[in-house]
C-alpha cells in the first residue's frame, strides 16, 4: 500500500505514520515543507509546500498513491486544490476534520457520526465541517476522520493549555493553583495518540470506509477535576484547583471562546461503535492515569522549556478569580 501524508509530522501523525510502518506491505511518504523533521525512520520524504497549489502539483506529478492523508486542510478551498491534483489518482483520500464541529450545545449525551456538524462558537470547527461538505462533492474516494483531545508524549491534555506540556506540570510541582473552566463536573474525553493511531491503521486502505466518517476517541470519561487530580497524583502533589465560568473566562480571553463555551465546557462522551465495526478488535487500551504516567517519563531526563505566555496567562486568571471571589 503506498500512501501519502501531506504534513503528518505532529502528535497525530507521528503516532500513525509509526504504527503503519509495522506493517511491511506499507510505503510512507511525507509530504512537509522541511520545517518539522519526523520523529521516526522508515518513511520516504518530499520537501514541497502543501499550500502552494504548483509546490504540490510539481512534488506528487506522475505519482499515484493507494491512500492519500492531508493532516493540514482547515478551509474548503484546500480541499478542492487537493481535489484538483488527486481527485482520478487516488484510491482513498482521508480528511482529517475535528470532532469538535460536532454540535454545540450537545443535542445528546452521546455522540454519534450522524450528530449534526453545527458549532457557531468556533472558527476552525466551522470550517472543518465545511470542508467535509465540500469533499463530499467533489467525488473523490473519501473517508472523513474526527479526531478529538487527542494527547502524547510531551502534551498533557488540559482545558487551557500550554504550547509545551511541561509548563502546567511544573506550576503544580510549585503549588500553583490550577484553573479549571466550569465548576469542573463536566464530561470529557481524551485519547491517547497510540489508540488513535491503531484504529487509523485500520481505516487506511479499507475500501469499506470509502464515502463513510469517522470520529475515533477513547470510551473513558473524566470530568475535568479529576483530570487535575489524576495529573497532581502521578506527581505526587495535592492541587489547589479554582474555578472560573467559562463564560468569564471567554470574555477576557476571547481567543478561548471556542476551546471553551464550543467545546471543552460540554459534556462530551462519544459512541465509538462505527469504528470498532470496521477496526475488529479496536478499543482504545491507554488509560488516562497510565497516559500521564508516559508523560512523566517522556519529561525525565529531557530539556523542559517554559512557556511565559502562558504562565503569565494563568497568572491574569488566578488574579481575576481573586477579585472576583474577594468581591
Amino acid at each position: 500500500m503506498n500512501v501519502l501524508f501531506i504534513g503528518g509530522t505532529g502528535l497525530i501523525g507521528t503516532a500513525c505514520g509509526k504504527r503503519l510502518l509495522e506493517d511491511p506491505t506499507v510505503k510512507l511518504t511525507l509530504l512537509h515543507r522541511g520545517n518539522s523533521a519526523p520523529a521516526y525512520t522508515g518513511a520516504s520524504e518530499l520537501l514541497a509546500d502543501a499550500n502552494d497549489k504548483d509546490s504540490l502539483k510539481k512534488a506528487v506529478a506522475d505519482k499515484r498513491y493507494d491512500v492519500v492523508v492531508n493532516w493540514i486542510n482547515f478551509v474548503p478551498e484546500q480541499i478542492l486544490r487537493d481535489a484538483e491534483i488527486f481527485g482520478g489518482n487516488v484510491g482513498q483520500y482521508i480528511f482529517i476534520s475535528s470532532a469538535s464541529a460536532y454540535q454545540k450545545p450537545v443535542p445528546h449525551y452521546r455522540i454519534t457520526e450522524s450528530t449534526p456538524l453545527i458549532n457557531p462558537y468556533w472558527e476552525y470547527s466551522a470550517n472543518k465541517a465545511k470542508c467535509e461538505q465540500t469533499l463530499a462533492e467533489t467525488g473523490m474516494p473519501f473517508t472523513i476522520v474526527r479526531p478529538s483531545h487527542t494527547y502524547g508524549e510531551g502534551r498533557i491534555p488540559l482545558a487551557i493549555g500550554a504550547r509545551d506540556g511541561w509548563t502546567p506540570l511544573r506550576r503544580m510541582l510549585d503549588g500553583k493553583p490550577v484553573i479549571v473552566h466550569g465548576d469542573g463536573t463536566s464530561l470529557w474525553t481524551v485519547t491517547h495518540n497510540s489508540d488513535f493511531a491503531r484504529a487509523f491503521a485500520g481505516l487506511a486502505g479499507q475500501p469499506k470506509a470509502l464515502g463513510q466518517s469517522y470520529h475515533i476517541t477513547s470510551d473513558e470519561a473524566i470530568n475535568w477535576n479529576n483530570i487535575i487530580k489524576t495529573v497532581a497524583f502521578a506527581l505526587g502533589v495535592e492541587p489547589e484547583i479554582i474555578h472560573l465560568p467559562s463564560a468569564l473566562i471567554e470574555a477576557r480571553y476571547p481567543s478561548l471562546k471556542g476551546h471553551l463555551i464550543g467545546d471543552k465546557a460540554e459534556s462530551v462522551i462519544f459512541d465509538n461503535s462505527k469504528i470498532k465495526d470496521i477496526v475488529p478488535g479496536f478499543s482504545a487500551k491507554v488509560s488516562f492515569a497510565e497516559g500521564v504516567r508516559r508523560e512523566l517519563a517522556y519529561w525525565d531526563g529531557r530539556e523542559k522549556p517554559v512557556d511565559e505566555a502562558y504562565n503569565k496567562m494563568m497568572d491574569d486568571m488566578l488574579d481575576l478569580a481573586k477579585r472576583v471571589y474577594s468581591a
